[in-house]
């Protein structure tokens, strides 16, 4: 029998936690997501040496904006300044950005920036994918309406219909911050994905843990529905 290659490709994390970690320390919870934005720079030098393709972090999902008004400011504003700070090391890295989501509908000037980004990161070879005002059951929806408008709704049309369709296949999603649930996160894309929860609040999720979660998914059989 063909031994499986069990190296992950496509690693999607729900980074979640910052506010809590920010509770536990008696910091203000803006602090929690600065602390937040630093374990994102640390993993993304981390995905060349990991051998990933492709790492997709949910950063913005639709249902973030019923959050305080002031709190959601804080987020875009740290937006602005990630963007900003980091994207001379993207392109010293050989990082590809990628935007999945209705991003087009943030601020006008963070729109501006992340056109500007998308364009200078193009030629990457290795694709840092982030969620941005995103949600699976309305990329689903998308995805199906603009395949039935091409008259061809099979599973084959709606994967490339669907934001992640220049992506490998998804092969691992975490969770930080002990939940176990997708919060409406890559739906379709985890179908046949390795799933890993770990209690680790995201402020404090490291290289060292994504390595060990490779290495944990470097053990598991996938079956993709056989035996």
């Amino acid at each position: 029998m063909e031994e499986q290659d069990q190296r992950a490709r496509h690693v999607a994390i729900i980074m979640d936690g910052n506010g809590r970690w920010a509770k536990r320390k008696g910091l203000p919870r803006a602090i929690g997501h600065q602390r937040g934005v630093e374990a994102v720079r640390k993993l993304v030098r981390a995905v060349e040496p990991m051998g990933l393709d492709c790492l997709t972090l949910y950063a913005f999902s639709s249902e973030n904006w019923r959050r305080p008004e002031d709190e959601v400011d804080d987020l875009m504003n740290l937006m602005r300044r990630f963007i900003k700070s980091d994207l001379p090391e993207f392109i010293a890295n050989d990082v590809r950005l990628k935007i999945i989501g209705d991003w087009q509908g943030l601020a006008p000037d963070i729109v501006e920036m992340l056109e500007d980004a998308l364009e200078q990161t193009a030629k990457g070879a290795r694709t840092l994918a982030v969620a941005l005002n995103y949600g699976s059951r309305q990329e689903i929806v998308r995805a199906a309406r603009l395949a039935a408008e091409g008259q061809e709704l099979t599973e084959e049309a709606l994967d490339r219909h669907l934001y992640t369709n220049e992506l490998p296949p998804l092969d691992l999603l975490i969770r930080t911050s002990g939940e176990v649930r997708l919060s409406n996160f890559l739906l379709w894309q985890a179908a046949y994905a390795e799933m890993l929860f770990v209690d680790t609040l995201w402020p404090d999720f490291t290289p060292e843990h994504l390595q060990a979660a490779l290495d944990d998914f470097a053990q598991r059989e996938r079956r993709f529905g056989g035996r």
